[in-house]
């Protein structure tokens, strides 16, 4: 059973950092897209970032030029950058990989932006 493994969030300041990574557990994927979709308290899940296996990204409005994803191809790595964090990013962050045959989800990482 493959199971996608995330790292990298926690509390932060406004105007910080993170980092977020995610990697499945086990072999066997065929990966085509990878991204990262967050959830706030009493909203919809949206998506922050994706990126193809060729490396063509597209980002949400309210994240680009603060954001960057990309990915290691060799180790299945997915990684988000996050700069200049706000109160409203605040939220879960869940990974997404799209395989061949199916889609995997992460468990989710709470990022939390105080101001």
């Amino acid at each position: 059973q493959v199971q996608l493994v995330e790292s990298g969030g926690g509390l932060v300041q406004a105007g910080g950092s993170l980092r977020l990574s995610c990697a499945p557990s086990g072999n066997g994927i065929s990966i085509l897209t990878m991204g990262w979709y967050r959830q706030a308290p009493g909203k919809q899940r949206e998506l922050v970032a994706g990126i193809t296996n060729g490396g063509t990204t597209n980002y949400a409005d309210s994240v680009k030029g603060r954001f960057t994803i990309s990915r290691d191809n060799a180790k299945n790595t997915v990684y988000l950058q996050m700069n200049s964090l706000k109160s409203e990013d605040t939220a879960v962050y869940y990974c997404k990989i799209q395989g061949i045959l199916r889609a995997y989800w992460g468990q989710g990482t709470q990022v939390t932006v105080s101001s």
